[in-house]
């Protein structure tokens, strides 16, 4: 059977594909997303290999269509922007590069994790937008009071002793308006907070190497569950430098005739992951001599922003082997394993 690579470029309700055949002859169709079923039982032979852009409703279309075929490639929609940004784009255009790419084996791929885990992870980035909005109306509070000669300290709105306090102070009535409405805003996100977190911390608990990555001082429930929603599947990995590279903490690296030069780390990664070792690893090296030693050092050689990427690159080593090795320790600070039961 002769082979197919097709191209598919995909929106909310349909998309666009590309068949390229061996002998270089290309045929494109539009198809309505509710079609797809009809698309699959019509159009895909065993043989055949798509590629696809990662969206938001990729899983729908890969879940519908691997079954059927040799191979689904996920595609990096930036990095595949890069290479196609000369070109006009337009739906076809863009499955038919995508067609041409994959049958020379050019695509910048992405890996495709276990819908749990894709799940779990859509939990921690809705948890970190929820964060990220208390944090700001926080922030609004304090301003206020500031205004008005008043200096709370940074953790105090955390209270809701605190928060009652605010509402009670003599202030013009538009004020305690907007102190009112602003704290029941709090007080709403403290709710749904809560309850993601008792959900990411429920399902993080069943992934394996959440026994393993808590016995890290410096990792708990919330922060094992963004980093193994990161992570997926360890053995996606030859080694602990493929993972840094996957969470955007090493180097770019630039050459020039006899000179390489290495600068900022690219951050290619996801944010929320890189954030999350970060944070770990720096209340790591508060309990491991080891760490605190080497990040000490390189702060004293290279200065307290790149010790901070050195120490989470370090750190990350140690999550590496300690899920590729399924170690769960007894006392993480001196480097202890637990006995195997």
């Amino acid at each position: 059977m002769e082979k197919r690579y097709i191209g598919i470029d995909l929106h909310r309700n349909r998309f666009t594909c590309c068949i390229r055949l061996e002998n270089e002859r290309t045929y494109v169709t539009e198809w309505a997303l509710e079609n797809l079923g009809r698309f699959v039982n019509k159009q895909l032979r065993p043989s055949d290999e798509v590629a696809v852009e990662i969206t938001s409703n990729t899983r729908l279309f890969y879940e519908a269509v691997a079954p059927q075929v040799a191979r689904v490639a996920v595609v990096d929609t930036n990095q595949f922007g890069v290479i196609v940004r000369s070109v006009k784009k337009t739906d076809s255009n863009d499955a038919r590069l995508l067609a041409l790419y994959l049958s020379k084996g050019l695509l910048p791929e992405v890996r495709m994790k276990d819908k749990e885990l894709a799940q779990l992870a859509s939990l921690t980035h809705t948890r970190d937008t929820l964060v990220k909005q208390r944090s700001a109306l926080k922030n609004k509070v304090n301003n206020i009071l500031s205004a008005r000669g008043l200096n709370l300290a940074k953790e105090a709105l955390s209270s809701e002793k605190k928060l009652s306090e605010v509402l009670e102070l003599p202030f013009d009535a538009i004020v305690r308006t907007e102190l009112r409405v602003i704290v029941e805003q709090i007080r709403s996100l403290n709710k749904s907070i809560a309850e993601l977190e008792k959900t990411i911390g429920e399902e993080g608990s069943k992934l394996e190497g959440h026994k393993g990555l808590t016995s890290i001082k410096g990792i708990g429930k919330i922060t094992s569950a963004i980093l193994l929603s990161v992570i997926g599947d360890v053995n996606d990995f030859p080694d602990e430098s493929r993972l840094a590279s996957y969470f955007g903490i090493v180097p770019r690296v630039s050459n020039s005739n006899e000179t390489e030069h290495s600068g900022r780390i690219h951050k290619r990664g996801t944010k929320l992951g890189r954030t999350a070792l970060v944070q770990s690893a720096l209340i790591a090296a508060n309990y491991s001599p080891y760490l605190k030693r080497f990040y000490e050092r390189v702060k004293a050689r290279r200065g307290a922003g790149k010790a901070i990427i050195a120490l989470a690159r370090k750190f990350l080593g140690i999550i590496y082997r300690t899920l590729k090795n399924k170690w769960v320790f007894e006392d993480f600070p001196n480097f202890v394993l637990a006995e195997e039961s």
